[in-house]
């Protein structure tokens, strides 16, 4: 997703879209328990209601037991507010005016980390997008034709086959026992393409860290420009009905949570809730096309920082247990991720941005970089990494359509447009790239692996996916501009490098093994 700021190097939409670093690194042993519940259905605690100069904190306490009384009482001591705590995990979210609430509740004993989410303070909830997207015009969805058996826009649709889609839906469209949650900037529901596959137990607004369950809080509201999220969702499941475009997995269903706010921006607790809300909603699968802000890159050895990860390593960790599995977009600024060094430029995105050097496999991008999540690299109409993914040997797991310009990668007819074609909000269709174009593929294979294997584990659907992915070997050289010059360098073999990981994902195969 693109928005005409720093924050839209976040939501991965489009070649100037986020950064993301996949890079794989040791984290610290977290544990989630399955004791007791955790609230899910609440009329969240909204930025709007805060003092105006609050902001957002995590503190991290001992899995299972939720804060003790002394921890309570120093949080409120520090002029903290709690607005929700996720005892499962022992992840608190905290909002405070006190500049010094992180430093101050980190030197109470149970207090594991803390540290600040935000350099802004809190705003209104509600989301916004802007950025080149083609949305195709009312006479090209009325004149479009397409073979029996085809929704009328599937010819347009390069993806589909290239990843056997096509063939993989002669078999099974997939199951309406699996759900696949769409974390973004929220779903529009009542697009025809979506509405016979919305899942709405299953979707909810988490953008101030709490369930907000109000009907159609999942949605942009009329105001917002936030398409990504019913963008992507349409990649995943949009119905094949005999109206516009077909999912990867169009029979499976979607649910919407949405995590941005109106500035753009996805911070730690909206994703922590999202995790968590997935994991007690038995969602089979999720899908993350953004990193968590303001950091590009959360450094180990910042004591704010460590706790962001911290936090959504739980989240997900906990999501996995419970057998999600969660899929991720790896970015795109043509980064190698398992390089030495890399220099992060644009953190902190909502306060003053400096450049900084750092180790990508010290300093995580979340949640794509965390342990167990299924990063995904894009690759285009020729099947090769698309001119703009991210990429790094031992951090792409695989790759999937994401689409690029039809100057590197055109399509073969009847297909006109290099990129992928996905649901907007209004009941219209649009063609955007990107790796949060590839991801929801992934995604959407994952769900046909379940459909087919309902017991299988988190685990054991990954390896699926990965066994059944098409081993595919590095472009070497990889000069995608026909300018002369080198324009990444790909290591590894041919099922397992970093341009794509174990192989470019085959939905034939997941649903016939």
């Amino acid at each position: 997703m693109t928005a005409p700021r720093a924050c839209s190097r976040r939501l991965v939409a489009l070649p100037l879209g986020m950064v993301m670093a996949t890079a794989l690194a040791i984290l610290p042993d977290v544990t989630a328990s399955a004791a007791e519940a955790v609230p899910t259905a609440a009329t969240a605690t909204t930025a709007t209601t805060a003092d105006a100069t609050s902001l957002s904190y995590i503190v991290n306490v001992d899995t299972g037991k939720g804060p003790s009384t002394t921890v309570k009482k120093a949080i409120a001591d520090a002029g903290g507010t709690i607005v929700i705590s996720y005892d499962r995990i022992g992840v608190i979210v905290v909002h405070s005016s006190n500049r010094d609430f992180a430093r101050t509740v980190r030197r109470v004993p149970g207090v594991q980390s803390a540290g600040v989410t935000r350099n802004a303070p809190l705003a209104p909830q509600s989301t916004t997008e802007a950025g080149a997207t083609r949305v195709l015009s009312a006479e090209e969805v009325a004149s479009a034709r397409a073979a029996e058996g085809q929704d009328p826009l599937e010819p347009s649709q390069w993806d589909l086959p290239a990843i056997k889609a096509d063939k993989a839906h002669e078999k099974t469209l997939g199951s309406r026992d699996v759900t696949v949650a769409v974390i973004d900037t929220g779903v529009d529901d009542t697009h025809p393409d979506l509405a016979p596959n919305f899942d709405r137990e299953a979707s909810v607004n988490c953008v101030s860290g709490k369930p907000n369950t109000a009907d159609g809080a999942w949605r942009p509201s009329a105001s917002e420009n936030a398409a990504h999220g019913t963008h992507v969702a349409g990649v995943i499941a949009a119905a094949k009905n005999g109206i516009g475009m077909t999912g990867v997995a169009p029979g499976v269903r979607v649910a919407g949570i949405k995590v941005a706010t109106p500035e753009d921006y996805i911070y730690t607790e909206a994703v922590v809730c999202g995790f968590v809300w997935a994991a007690e909603h038995h969602v089979d699968v999720t899908n993350s096309s953004y990193y968590t802000d303001p950091w590009n890159f959360n450094c180990l050895d910042d004591p704010d920082q460590r706790a962001l990860v911290d936090a959504v390593t739980r989240a997900s960790q906990y999501a996995e247990r419970k057998g999600t599995v969660n899929v991720a977009a790896a970015g795109n600024e043509r980064r190698d991720l398992d390089a030495d060094s890399l220099t992060d430029p644009a953190s902190p995105n909502d306060g003053t941005p400096g450049d900084r050097v750092i180790d990508p496999h010290k300093c995580l991008v979340l949640p794509p970089q965390l342990p167990g999540v299924v990063t995904v690299a894009a690759t285009g109409a020729k099947g090769i990494k698309s001119s703009f993914s991210n990429y790094g040997l031992d951090v792409i797991d695989v790759a999937a359509p994401g689409g690029d310009s039809i100057l590197y990668q055109p399509p073969a007819a009847p297909a006109v447009d290099g990129g992928i074609l996905g649901t907007m909000p209004g009941g219209t269709w649009a063609y955007k790239s990107g790796t949060s174009m590839a991801s929801p593929h992934v995604a959407g294979v994952a769900a046909l692996i379940r459909s087919t294997h309902p017991h299988a584990t988190a685990g054991q659907v990954k390896a699926l996916l990965y066994s059944g992915a098409d081993a595919t070997p590095c472009t070497d050289p990889y000069d995608i501009d026909s300018d002369g010059k080198i324009d990444a360098v790909c290591k590894g073999p041919k099922n397992h490098n970093g341009f794509y990981g174990r192989g470019i994902v085959n939905a034939l195969n997941a649903v016939t093994r």
